[in-house]
């Protein structure tokens, strides 16, 4: 048995230790903002927070959680997940949107480590988030501008 935390709540898994986190978030929780993009952890799409660093969901086995914090896109309460969220809509990044929680996860993470990141900072960040959309200009933009929002 895994027991862990998503979401702030307690949770056990008794099934395949090597079925990915990603479908027990999914299937069992019914927590399907975090998306299937590849399955080798490439895209980016199945983004999550483990004890706040992000990981890829669709390639992390449940035997590797141990007793760990997951946090998803439904769960992104902190005020920095709040004000990303909130300068998406602003800057209305999102186009067809399959890859957007994945971006958000992977962006709130780097303000909440790096609150005055760098261009270097965010490219570094957000690599491995694939936008099939191509909106990458409006996410780094949106990325800086909340940053500037946080800081005063």
């Amino acid at each position: 048995m895994i027991k862990l935390k998503v979401n702030d709540k307690s949770v056990e898994y008794n099934g395949d230790p090597n079925q990915p986190l990603l479908w027990y978030l999914r299937d069992d929780l019914k927590l399907t903002g975090t998306k299937y993009g590849c399955g080798i952890g490439a895209c980016g799409a199945c983004t999550v927070h483990m004890n706040g660093s992000p990981v890829r969901s669709c390639s992390l086995p449940m035997a590797a959680l141990g007793s760990s914090s997951i946090r998803t896109i439904e769960g992104l309460s902190s005020n920095v997940g709040k004000e990303v969220q909130q300068t998406w809509k602003e800057l209305d990044v999102v186009q067809c949107g399959y890859c957007q929680s994945g971006q958000i996860m992977s962006a709130t993470a780097l303000l909440e480590s790096n609150p005055k990141p760098s261009s270097t900072d965010i490219d570094n960040a957000m690599q491995g988030n694939i936008c099939r959309c191509a909106t990458y200009q409006r996410i780094r933009q949106a990325i800086g501008q909340t940053a500037k929002k946080l800081e005063g």
